[in-house]
């Protein structure tokens, strides 16, 4: 056999997985979690039979970038699972279910996102409706920052003044115009409760709201979009319809088990 062909065949053949030992414990706390929600620390540690300082690191790193969710001391799978759900095409539901995704769709005509705060960053976790351009840039990139997304935005005006100035002091010297510019839309959409954002080159116009649990804390923000000529001179009424659909889903339990 030629030294070429026999090269061919060594290249395509595959590669034999093998266990690593980092990988293999971060998985097993997200399986964990998975079939256990709620578990501790300590639990978790026992689960892994491994150092605490070890699965400390781990679980922190999972909670930075939204793999993990924190409540009361206890874990669950975060929003960052879901975003990724939504990027392969199927919808989850939580606090905020589908059938009221597609009751504020059918109301407005317009495409609908929910997103939720992982870390520094929104994540789009379920849509309903149809708009081509933005379903495609919201499943090709689940992670962006607040600052850059209607939802994002009224997110953060939401949050408590502690965490917004946080937030905001965290942002890299590229994001200045962005910061600049949330501040100056901040007494508007503390008021109106009703964040804007222009996106794709002026194309889409997006209409977004923090959704509220029974506590009144944000735990997520919902969007609606369109195309600019479509949606901005609808802006009053759509602004309306969207805070009615808002306050009736601030009256849904919430699950333990969800992220949001």
């Amino acid at each position: 056999m030629p030294a070429e062909q026999s090269d061919q065949r060594t290249a395509r053949a595959p590669r034999e997985p093998q266990n690593h030992r980092t990988v293999d414990r971060v998985t097993r706390i997200l399986e964990e979690v998975v079939y256990k929600p709620g578990m501790t620390f300590a639990e978790l540690a026992r689960a892994l039979d491994a150092p605490k300082s070890s699965v400390h690191g781990f679980i922190s790193g999972l909670l930075a970038k939204g793999w993990l969710y924190e409540a009361n001391h206890r874990f669950y799978l975060g929003p960052a699972v879901y975003g990724l759900t939504l990027a392969s095409g199927h919808i989850r539901a939580g606090l905020v279910t589908h059938d009221d995704l597609a009751a504020l769709n059918k109301a407005t005509g317009l495409a609908v996102f929910l997103g939720v705060q992982a870390g520094d960053h929104l994540i789009y976790v379920s849509e309903a409706g149809s708009d081509a351009v933005v379903s495609f840039e919201a499943r090709s990139n689940i992670r962006r920052t607040l600052l850059v997304t209607a939802g994002g935005k009224a997110l953060l005006a939401a949050r408590s003044a502690v965490e917004r100035e946080a937030y905001l002091r965290r942002r890299p010297a590229d994001e200045a115009e962005l910061v600049e510019n949330f501040l100056n839309e901040y007494e508007t959409i503390r008021k109106t409760r009703v964040a804007t954002n222009v996106r794709l080159s002026g194309t889409r116009f997006a209409i977004g709201m923090a959704v509220q649990n029974q506590s009144g804390e944000p735990v997520a923000a919902v969007t609606l979009v369109g195309p600019t000529a479509e949606v901005q001179p609808r802006m009053n009424k759509l602004s309306k319809l969207l805070i009615q659909h808002v306050d009736a889903w601030s009256q849904h339990s919430m699950k333990a088990r969800e992220a949001i």
